[in-house]
């Protein structure tokens, strides 16, 4: 038994994802991975129905956990506290209580430069990320703070070194960065830790990014000095195991930069 069996936790895009050579492309599922080892009952969602039905399949048969499933789409035109509400409201409804939450899920139109990002480009990352964050922390934070609970946030090197093409995507992660640390302020009082993390992990999404913009994706994306990328599970899902760990907290309102095989920069 891991020491977090029996809490729950929901993770936000958390979809299954495959790379080519068939390992874990996914951050969310890795998460999912890293948090089902530690016994942890997991609510995940996504836009993708089959892809969350293959991770529930995987963890369940795998680790003995119970993966509650939800499709879940901050957007523009949805009712988005509706929406974010009745994650909880099921969560709290299966699992009765909710001690982490982890604000994974991320859509963007990278590799578009700023003059040419449309309106609805910019809207699908900010929905997608920030809002989704904020609509996401607004609704557990009453059960965060009876459980005295775990919030991790997701940035990115892209608002922090303002990467070429990713003008919407570095705009919500920066948004985020600075919602993570007001909420590290204000809900410290109840013994809420909030932590961001800017990972750099080799994802499906990275995969499919270098093929469809490969100038982009070199002028952005540097190999870590160690010559690998962060893996989803070992590296960025252990991660925020720790994070949830009452022996391993991090001040809350770091930002935990992971690089491939460096383990954790605050």
């Amino acid at each position: 038994m891991g020491f977090l069996t029996g809490k729950t936790a929901i993770i936000t895009g958390a979809g299954k994802a495959t790379l080519s050579n068939g390992r874990c492309g996914s951050i969310g599922y890795g998460i999912a991975t890293a948090y089902a080892k530690e016994g942890a009952n997991l609510v995940i969602t996504g836009r993708n129905m089959q892809k969350l039905e293959d991770a529930k399949e995987e963890l369940e048969k795998n680790y003995g956990i119970k993966v509650l499933v939800l499709q879940a789409d901050v957007n523009p035109e949805a009712d988005n506290e509706k929406v974010v509400q009745n994650v909880v409201q099921q969560t709290v409804d299966t699992f009765g209580d909710i001690h982490v939450l982890i604000n994974n899920a991320q859509a963007s139109a990278s590799g578009v430069t700023l003059a040419d990002h449309t309106t609805e480009q910019f809207n699908l990352a900010m929905y997608s990320g920030l809002y989704a964050t904020f609509y996401y922390m607004k609704a557990c934070y009453p059960y965060l703070a009876k459980t005295k609970g775990t919030v991790i946030n997701f940035a990115s090197g892209a608002g922090l070194f303002g990467n070429f093409g990713q003008c919407a995507y570095a705009a919500a992660k920066e948004g985020i960065r600075g919602l993570t640390r007001v909420a590290a302020t204000e809900w410290g009082k109840d013994d809420i830790n909030v932590n961001i993390v800017c990972p750099l992990a080799w994802t499906s999404q990275l995969e499919n990014f270098e093929k469809a913009y490969p100038e982009a994706f070199k002028a952005n994306v540097k190999m870590p000095p160690m010559g690998h990328y962060g893996d989803s599970e070992e590296e960025i899902g252990r991660a925020c195991v720790a994070l949830a760990s009452p022996d391993f907290k991090f001040m809350s309102g770091e930002t935990i930069t992971l690089e491939g095989g460096m383990g954790l920069r605050p």
